[in-house]
């Protein structure tokens, strides 16, 4: 991703403002940022990255305590985008988020729900049905599950038949819904599928496009 000054800012902001997370990246500068709480120094800097990245999308500061990361989480991530592994997502909001990142690096093929050519079906939402057909051709894709929990549903329905696969499943989607979305990331982690989450009821495809862009700028470091 492309930085121009202003975001610099923003993001130096974001780290005066989380304090002891910004000490983690930059020890020296400890004694410069007075609040350094002990409880954000769990973050890995790859972790941190991923954090702020969403918080200067969203402008909300509480993400800093809800984003959770599967063990090796990232490093499949990285190990994935690098290998042009095809990532699917729920809706065009995130497609338009991270196509530009995508194609300015490791080029990996990208696949909505929303636009997967499905016959009209009564039992599940558009997402879902989307969702269900591009998973059984990329089974061991990265999926990006932003804002429609059906589609995270048909996900790990999936998993549990072991008819799929994949190598990262990030899941934001907001629980406005009687749908118990807490579970659906417990089996995940139970399946030992790479994922990223969030706690709490907020989330959305902004969260998940600023997430998924963050991993494929950390990947570009590593390999690109």
């Amino acid at each position: 991703m492309e930085w121009h000054v202003t975001d610099a800012q923003s993001l130096a902001t974001i780290d005066r403002e989380i304090g002891g997370a910004f000490a983690l990246m930059y020890p020296e500068r400890d004694a410069l940022s007075p609040a350094s709480p002990r409880e954000y120094r769990h973050f890995s800097l790859a972790e941190y990255e991923i954090i702020r990245r969403v918080i200067y999308a969203t402008g909300d500061f509480e993400y800093k305590t809800l984003i959770e990361f599967s063990e090796r989480s990232l490093q499949a991530a990285a190990a994935a985008l690098a290998s042009r592994s095809s990532i699917v997502v729920d809706t065009t909001t995130v497609q338009a988020g991270i196509i530009k990142n995508v194609q300015n690096s490791f080029a990996n093929p990208v696949y909505c729900a929303m636009e997967a050519q499905t016959r009209p079906q009564k039992q599940k939402t558009v997402a879902a049905w989307g969702m269900e057909a591009l998973a059984k051709r990329y089974p061991e894709g990265i999926f990006v599950v932003g804002q429609d929990p059906t589609a995270l549903k048909t996900l790990v329905e999936l998993i549990e038949a072991e008819k799929i696969r994949p190598v990262l499943i990030i899941a934001t989607p907001p629980k406005f819904m009687h749908m118990d979305i807490d579970a659906k990331k417990q089996t995940l982690t139970e399946l030992s599928i790479p994922n990223i989450t969030i706690k709490n009821q907020k989330g959305g495809a902004i969260v998940a496009a600023a997430i998924l862009d963050g991993l494929i700028d950390l990947a570009w470091e590593a390999y690109g």
